[in-house]
C-alpha cells in the first residue's frame, strides 16, 4: 500500500510542521492497517511527488515511526492492594508486569510489605484521574482489566512500584510491554535493598530444603541437575522432588536450556506442590537468575 501527496504540495514550499501534519494525515487515510512491523518509507520522484509506502524501494529511506499504545482516562474510587485498584464504573484492574505482597482477607493472611504498598498506592492514586494503557490480553481469567497506570504528569505507577522496593516484577506473556523498563527498574531498587530487598522473610531459600508448600512469592537458591522435556513443559530438574517447569510456547523468551545446567540460580515465584513434588512454574527469564 503507499500514499502519494499531490504534487502541487512541494516539500521545499513546507514548513517543518505543515510537513509533519501532511504525513499524519497520509498515514491516517493509507487503505488497510499500517504494517508498523515492516516499517514506512518515504520516497520522492524526479516531479517532486512524494510517496509513503510500506514496501521499500531502492530510493525509499525509511522513516522512524513513534508509535503510542493507545491510553483511556478514567478515575480511581478504591485502592484495594498494592497492584489492584477499582475505577469509576466498579471496574477492577490488574496492574501489569508486577506483583506485590498481599494484605490480609478472609483468603489469604498478611504479608510483609504488603500494607506499606497498599498505602503508598492509596496515597498516589486514591481519587485521582489516571490513565490506563493494555497490552495484549486486556482482562484476565478473573474479569479484571490488565493496564499499565499513568498519572497525567506522566509518571508510571507499575515501574514506580518498582523503584521502591514495594513490587516484584511478574512478566506473563503476551503481556511484555515495558519489561525492560520493569527489570531495570526491580534491579535499581535490589541493589539499593530498599523495600522488600530490605526484608528477611524475602531473603532466598535452599529449594530443596523445602517440605512444606510456603504461602506467597518467595525466592529460592537452588542447582539444576537435569532437562526433560514433555509436549507442552520442558523441565529444570532440581532433584526427584523439585522442579522448575517452563511451556513450551514461552521458551523463545529464554536462552537455550543448557545454559543453566548444573548452573546455580535463583528461582523467584510461587510454588505449586501435588502430592510430594513441588513445581514452580517460570513464565519470564527475569525469574531465572543464573548466580
Amino acid at each position: 500500500m503507499h500514499f502519494t501527496r499531490p504534487s502541487h504540495l512541494h516539500s521545499n514550499l513546507l514548513s517543518p510542521l505543515k510537513k509533519l501534519a501532511c504525513l499524519a494525515i497520509a498515514l491516517l487515510f493509507l487503505p488497510g492497517p499500517l504494517s508498523v512491523a515492516n516499517g514506512v518509507y518515504r520516497s520522492e520522484d524526479a516531479r517532486g511527488r512524494i510517496t509513503y509506502s510500506d514496501i521499500p524501494t531502492p530510493a525509499a529511506k525509511p522513516l522512524q515511526l513513534n508509535v503510542q499504545p493507545a491510553r483511556n482516562w478514567s478515575r480511581v474510587v478504591k485502592v484495594i492492594d498494592g497492584d489492584t485498584i477499582i475505577i469509576e464504573g466498579n471496574k477492577r484492574v490488574r496492574l501489569l508486569g508486577i506483583n506485590t505482597p498481599e494484605v490480609e482477607s478472609r483468603h489469604r493472611p498478611n504479608e510483609p510489605g504488603g500494607i506499606i504498598a497498599k498505602n503508598w498506592l492509596h496515597h498516589k492514586l486514591q481519587g485521582r484521574n489516571v490513565y490506563l494503557e493494555h497490552d495484549q490480553q486486556k482482562q484476565d481469567r478473573y474479569k479484571r482489566l490488565l493496564a499499565h497506570v499513568y498519572l497525567p504528569n506522566g509518571e508510571h505507577i507499575n515501574r514506580s512500584l518498582l523503584e521502591h522496593g514495594l513490587a516484584v516484577v511478574t512478566l506473563l506473556p503476551p503481556n511484555l510491554r515495558h519489561a525492560e523498563a520493569l527489570i531495570q527498574a526491580q534491579q535499581r531498587a535490589e541493589r539499593q535493598q530498599l523495600g522488600i530487598w530490605s526484608m528477611p522473610h524475602y531473603a532466598p531459600r535452599d529449594l530443596t530444603k523445602i517440605t512444606e508448600k510456603p504461602f506467597g512469592w518467595q525466592r529460592y537458591r537452588a542447582k539444576v541437575t537435569a532437562l526433560k522435556r514433555s509436549r507442552q513443559y520442558s523441565r529444570l530438574i532440581i532433584n526427584d522432588k523439585i522442579d522448575l517447569r517452563i511451556a513450551n510456547s514461552d521458551l523463545a523468551l529464554f536462552p537455550p536450556l543448557k545454559t543453566y545446567l548444573n548452573k546455580p540460580v535463583e528461582v523467584r515465584g510461587w510454588i505449586n506442590r501435588r502430592n510430594d513434588h513441588f513445581s514452580i512454574r517460570i513464565h519470564h527469564p527475569s525469574a531465572l537468575l543464573i548466580r
